[in-house]
């Protein structure tokens, strides 16, 4: 089976105007990702999907495939789904562009997982640092079953507790690494809103409760860090310079 990476990349962040484009080390934050996607799965399996010229040109100059999609596209996945009409995949991988110290194994084992079940979403998740606070509604926290299935996610700190001896150890975090088939994406689409929890949470992959899919979770390494806004830049620059001996 083809696994393609997809990583959407939208110009026209409400938070973070031209994030993907981003100097980190003085290198695109999208070209950080592309560069880790392809050393898992090969760069000729790496696409970037896009609204915006100057991210297509940056990611085409670097020997990358941008795929253009429309400036309407209401979240990160359906933007995904758009991409995927253009590519010959039997498992899409989504990787955020906004994740630049995602570990390739990590990409690897996320597609193994949703090979060995064609039948589920599949996503990543991590555990929230002791550097990092559960209550920081930039990290989405992850609710599970005792089957690692998706039972919920959210901003606020969960899960909840009514005694403070109960209160949980650690919390789980989403690491934004997704896999899809083409039909899953498609019924993500056409789903033609955003669900009314997704809305609330802006949460993009709780819609897939909403059509009924289970959602594996699967664990990855710690360390992922995120850029949501620019006061972010600074941290996840000094955590790569570690990872490279920088």
């Amino acid at each position: 089976m083809r696994r393609a990476v997809i990583i959407p990349a939208r110009y026209a962040s409400s938070r973070y105007p031209g994030k993907p484009l981003v100097p980190l080390l003085g290198k695109p934050m999208i070209l950080w990702v592309a560069e880790l996607s392809a050393k898992a799965i090969g760069a000729e399996n790496v696409y970037i999907a896009t609204e915006d010229p100057r991210i297509a040109e940056v990611v085409r100059s670097a020997g990358f495939q941008p795929v253009m999609t429309s400036t309407s596209a209401l979240t990160g996945t359906d933007r995904l789904a758009e991409a995927a009409e253009q590519i010959e995949a039997d498992i899409f991988i989504n990787v955020q562009g906004d994740e630049p110290l995602v570990n390739p194994a990590d990409i690897l084992n996320i597609g193994d997982a949703k090979a060995g079940s064609m039948d589920v979403v599949v996503n990543g998740y991590s555990w929230v640092s002791d550097q990092e606070n559960p209550d920081n509604v930039n990290i989405p926290k992850v609710i599970t079953n005792e089957r690692d299935e998706l039972v919920y996610m959210s901003r606020v700190a969960l899960p909840g507790y009514k005694d403070p001896k109960n209160a949980p150890e650690r919390y789980k975090k989403q690491v934004c690494i997704y896999a899809f088939t083409g039909e899953e994406l498609n019924a993500f689409r056409q789903f033609g809103r955003k669900s009314e929890l997704e809305r609330c949470e802006d949460i993009e992959i709780l819609r897939f409760l909403e059509l009924g899919k289970r959602v594996l979770m699967i664990e990855t390494q710690p360390g992922s860090l995120a850029v949501d806004v620019p006061e972010d830049v600074a941290g996840v620059e000094m955590a790569l310079k570690r990872k490279h001996g920088l």
